[in-house]
This record gives structure tokens, sequence and C-alpha cells, in this order.
């Protein structure tokens, strides 16, 4: 079983990969329902792809990831405490669709506690675009580590 010691990185080697195997859990809103008008670079489609790519790069550098997709609401909370009880996780990285919408805020409140509440010791992060996800793991990571 994975425990959440903190990640094998000294602020000598910050930006190189952790040694350990990692547990990355990437939270985001089902791309069908999300609303594009605020991100109009993206779509559902453009998102699917780099969800996929992102999952492929992230485990090719030795990271174990995991995916919960949630919906606006009704079972977003249940799905995500599910996904967390799996095990323990590193970092959770939580999607734009959950926190750039405006309409989203009070799903993006839930979801930030139920991580808060389920995993305590995990990083948590936000890219800024589906193309900086890698690093923003990378990132996260180190400077999880160096606190």
């Amino acid at each position: 079983m994975v425990t959440n010691e903190e990640p094998a990185i000294s602020r000598s080697n910050a930006g190189v990969l952790p040694t350990a195997q990692r547990r990355i859990l990437l939270v985001g809103v089902d791309p069908t329902l999300v609303d594009f008008r605020t991100m109009p670079d993206l779509d559902a489609a453009r998102v699917r792809a780099a969800s996929a790519a992102n999952h492929a790069g992230l485990t090719a550098l030795g990271f174990t990831v995991e995916t919960c997709v949630i919906d606006l609401g009704a079972t977003a909370e249940a799905v995500l405490k599910e996904a967390l009880s799996s095990g323990d996780f590193d970092c959770v990285m939580i999607g734009a669709g959950v926190r750039v919408v405006p309409e989203n805020v009070l799903l993006f409140e839930r979801v930030i506690n139920v991580v808060h509440r389920h995993a305590p010791r995990a990083a948590i992060c936000f890219n800024t675009s589906p193309g900086d996800t890698v690093e923003t793991a990378r990132r996260s990571l180190a400077a999880w580590a160096n606190r």
C-alpha cells in the first residue's frame, strides 16, 4: 500500500521527478457538462484529448494517475469521496471546469472541502490549462516536499 510519506524530493533536486511512486488524482467535471464560454479555446473534445495525453505523460514519468470525473453537484461529492477512498494520494489536481466557471463556485468549495477532509496530506494544485498539467503536478509535489 502506498503511504503518504513526504515525496522524495530535496531542495537540491526540487525540479527533478521524485524517486518513489507517487499517486496523483486528476479531478474534473464531465466535459459534456462544462460551459466553455469562459474558456473559448477549449471544448469537450479538446479536454478529453488533453486528459488522455496528460494521463499518459504523467504515467510515463512514473506517477500512478487516477481520474475522477464528477458532475455539477448531484453526485460530485460522493464520487470524489469514493475516488479518494481508494488509497492515499500525494497530489490532487482540480481542473478548470470545476474552478473557473463562475456558476461552479459552490461546487469548487465542496470539492476543496472533500479533498481537505479525505486527503489532508495531499498537495492540492491547479493547472492553468490542460497543457501544463504535467509540469503543475511536478511543481506541486516539489513545493509540498519542501514545506
